[in-house]
């Protein structure tokens, strides 16, 4: 008869040999690292986009670890491997900078200046804005996006509004108003993130303080009404869509990437935050806009490492790490996934 001692080490060898031969079920993270380094004195970047050209553009929303900065605001570009090849300020701007992208119909760089309560055009050339479209109210202006025929939708995140306008710009007109469109949660945003997906028959909208991503049916371009398309992201920001129809979403309050496939099943989580390091922070810290490379194979993801007791919220459990932060940062992910069992693999 085996010992008491002999007995607890067969026990303890046949657990290690079940779990050695186990598989693993948990999220494979593909690691954020940084891409691209902000000039020193810039504030964080919240708005970004990869161009045509593969170039990365990024805007800055004008606070860093001490509070809010004044104006001009700024817009950097980076070649893919992180070198910096311009820093635009943009003289009619104020500071606080949020969506910026290209229309894919008439190729003009659009920035949203959310401070001003616009959208601008920017010259590349020399940074000169012109205001393109404009809203009423007391707006917080967020995201973008367009449809096939270059008009462009912009967030309201205050006013829980999806404004319009037409390929050329003007005075915009309300797309979308709705309750789930605002929020009383914390951050303090409401429609955030906004994409269409492919056949723009669906657009796609994140409320940050609700937790929610919510789907909009689409008729001959106009809207219909919303409803919870998925919950519990934390702090849905910006999303961008791939091929396959899946959504990846920046979650801005637990510093990760979720990437959820068209039933609203999340098959991924992506990134994590790896601490500060002489003031620059490592992997994730307050993701707001992703953006793919030319190629598919890298998601860029600014990193905001907002500090929002700076806004007036109460402290988030990140908040001290962003208020260490002296240097923001761009990351790049890995756009290849592992799947787990339930999941389907992305492209």
């Amino acid at each position: 008869m085996a010992s008491t001692r002999q007995f607890r080490f067969l026990c303890g060898a046949t657990l290690l040999l079940l779990a050695a031969s186990a598989p693993a079920f948990a999220w494979v993270r593909n690691p954020a690292t940084i891409a691209a380094v902000l000039p020193e004195g810039a504030t964080g970047p919240e708005g970004m986009t990869v161009g045509p050209d593969g170039n990365i553009y990024a805007t800055t929303l004008g606070f860093n670890a001490h509070g809010q900065v004044g104006g001009p605001g700024h817009l950097y570009e980076f070649a893919p491997d992180g070198t910096l090849l311009k820093d635009l300020r943009l003289p009619a701007a104020t500071a606080q900078l949020l969506g910026i992208a290209f229309n894919p119909v008439t190729h003009a760089l659009l920035v949203i200046d959310s401070g001003a309560g616009v959208v601008r055009e920017v010259g590349l050339e020399h940074g000169i804005t012109k205001v393109f479209m404009t809203v009423t109210g007391e707006s917080l202006l967020n995201g973008m996006t367009f449809d096939a025929a270059g008009n462009v939708y912009v967030t309201d995140s205050a006013q829980g509004i999806i404004w319009t306008t037409g390929p050329t710009g003007g005075a915009a007109t309300v797309w979308l108003s709705d309750p789930l469109l605002t929020t009383t949660g914390t951050p303090s945003f409401g429609a955030n993130g906004i994409v269409f997906n492919h056949d723009y028959t669906t657009a796609y909208i994140t409320n940050t303080g609700n937790r929610t991503i919510l789907s909009v049916p689409v008729t001959n371009g106009v809207a219909g009404k919303p409803t919870v398309f998925t919950n519990s992201v934390n702090g849905p920001d910006g999303l961008v869509m791939d091929a396959a129809g899946n959504l990846w979403v920046c979650a801005n309050q637990s510093d990760e990437i979720v990437v959820v496939d068209p039933t609203g099943k999340a098959i991924a989580k992506l990134g994590d935050f790896n601490g500060v390091v002489n003031g620059v922070p490592q992997g994730l810290l307050y993701p707001t806009s992703p953006a793919f490379s030319k190629d598919g194979k890298t998601l860029y993801v600014s990193n905001l490492s907002l500090d929002l007791r700076l806004v007036g919220a109460a402290q988030s459990v990140t908040s001290q790490y962003d208020a260490k932060v002296r240097r923001y940062t761009i990351a790049r992910i890995s756009t290849k996934i592992t799947p787990i069992p339930g999941s389907a693999a992305a492209p």
